[in-house]
């Protein structure tokens, strides 16, 4: 049986930008929290340098186009929240802006909360249409990790801020016992956003 350290590398070429499961950014982030949690410091500096080759040069990635019609993380979002876990502020304030130029700087309440539209269950009895609760769960976490990554003063981070309460207000509204479609997972996603799970410490 491989370990990780056997595994690490068996590297992709490029990272998978889907909206479920085989997403490598959701999956990367929560094994670089967990390797930093234990203290194995070889694996998360592996991870690190990994997480920086396969997307340093994103640009302009397509928000607009998402989601699909059954994600339950978003590939955009999934991606920078995987790399400010690796890049220091400053540093992430830089990407961020070549990554996901759509970031509104200012404007009114509504717009600083309506620039990323929440995209709700419309049959929570569906298995994939059900996907869609979640996603307002996974990004209300990640807008979260994403805005506690940039320095204090980015001028981005009313808008992560504001589209991060609205996507958990509507997530956290469809956790239930109701349906077994969405009641079995939504709730370990409503644990990651309640519990900051991976937020930099003191930001």
């Amino acid at each position: 049986t491989l370990s990780l350290h056997d595994a690490l590398p068996i590297w992709l070429s490029h990272p998978i930008r889907s909206g479920e499961h085989s997403q490598t950014g959701f999956a990367l982030g929560l094994v670089l929290d967990w390797a930093r949690q234990t203290g194995d410091d070889a694996l998360a500096a592996e991870l690190e340098a990994e997480v920086r080759r396969l997307h340093a040069g994103d640009r302009d990635c397509a928000l607009h186009l998402e989601p699909s019609g059954h994600d339950f993380v978003s590939p955009c979002l999934g991606a920078a929240d995987l790399v400010r876990r690796v890049l220091p502020p400053a540093e992430l304030a830089g990407w961020l802006a070549r990554a996901l130029p759509q970031i509104p700087t200012s404007g009114t309440p509504e717009a600083l909360a309506g620039w990323l539209p929440v995209a709700g269950a419309t049959d929570r009895t569906d298995g994939k249409l059900v996907h869609l609760d979640g996603l307002s769960l996974s990004r209300a976490w990640m807008l979260d990790g994403i805005e506690h990554g940039l320095p204090p003063d980015d001028p981005r981070r009313a808008a992560l801020r504001a589209a991060a309460r609205r996507h958990a207000e509507a997530g956290l509204a469809a956790v239930s016992d109701e349906h077994y479609e969405g009641g079995h997972w939504l709730a370990s996603f409503a644990v990651y956003l309640t519990t900051r799970r991976g937020r930099p410490e003191g930001r």
